[in-house]
């Protein structure tokens, strides 16, 4: 049986930018009669397998995921690996880079907003964190916070009607991005090493939302993407119009890669992003998704 509500790409708060725990975000899908769902958190699988003995309890089948930040031709591309196995040494190798290279980058990343006079320090991006090395969105919304950054007259358009729902994404662009002031060159793991390690951590390679701004994925990409092992592409997701998910739509079946669906639903950091707004996933995604598995 083929039917249900689906969705491939949820991040719980052990994600550095998520707000709700994996009891937390069960409870929601259970409530919106989802029957199954992939907590992929950012560069970790710490959600299991406590995700997956909350999932039973609720009646909602999780499957283990995780989305990888990677480059891939001096581009920022996130890949999902739906059936991970949370316990391989591959996994556990891809993460061990991963962390190393977010630290550094996020470390950097406040140390250039301080030498800009931006009023922030390590020691509170660390607590507010957790511990874990945030990603530069939570970095721009931990600096917005700040009261003082309310009188800063380089942030105005930050809190103008309009821009406060993107202002951490506004931020990112101005200061974080190619040519902006506090730019650290990327260091993360390539997509080609995670795509030739995928089939040793049981999990099955999905490119996430191809057509974000940070990626601008094009049809040579997923050839080649293709032939290194992509099994399956994000072509319903809170990134996409309706005319981008027609094309990715049309990309994936000329490329024979499983076309899924996933809402990428954060919180408070994505507020124009809500549970279960993405309703094209179907169990029949989940299915052919295990077809493609290699062990």
């Amino acid at each position: 049986m083929t039917e249900g509500l689906v969705d491939l790409h949820i991040h719980s708060n052990f994600s550095c930018d998520g707000d709700f725990s994996p009891e937390e975000l069960v409870r929601m899908a259970q409530k919106q009669k989802f029957r199954a769902m992939s907590i992929a958190d950012h560069d970790t699988v710490e959600a299991y397998p406590q995700a997956i003995q909350i999932g039973k309890e609720w009646g909602i089948e999780i499957i283990p995921s995780i989305e990888v930040t990677t480059i891939f031709d001096s581009r920022e591309f996130h890949l999902l690996l739906p059936f991970v196995d949370w316990e391989s040494e591959a996994i556990h190798y891809i993460i061990s880079k991963m962390e190393s290279s977010r630290l550094e980058e996020a470390q950097a990343r406040v140390q250039r907003l301080k030498e800009k006079g931006i009023e922030i320090t390590w020691e509170e991006v660390e607590e507010k964190c957790g511990g874990i090395p945030p990603l530069g969105v939570k970095i721009a919304q931990i600096v917005l916070d700040k009261p003082e950054s309310r009188e800063n007259p380089l942030f105005a358009r930050y809190y103008e009607k309009g821009g406060q729902t993107f202002a951490p994404y506004l931020f990112y662009q101005d200061y974080f991005s190619e040519g902006g002031v506090a730019y650290v060159p990327k260091k993360h793991i390539r997509l080609e090493e995670v795509l030739k390690l995928a089939p040793q951590t049981g999990g099955v390679p999905v490119l996430s939302h191809p057509g974000a701004y940070f990626q601008r994925t094009t049809r040579d990409d997923l050839a080649y993407l293709k032939s290194l092992g992509l099994e399956g592409l994000e072509v319903y997701t809170s990134y996409h119009s309706v005319e981008e998910a027609q094309i990715y739509q049309a990309l994936a079946a000329d490329f024979d890669l499983v076309a899924t669906a996933g809402s990428d639903f954060h919180g408070r950091i994505k507020p124009r992003v809500s549970f279960g707004q993405i309703k094209e996933g179907n169990y029949e995604m989940v299915e052919k998704l295990k077809q493609r598995k290699k062990q």
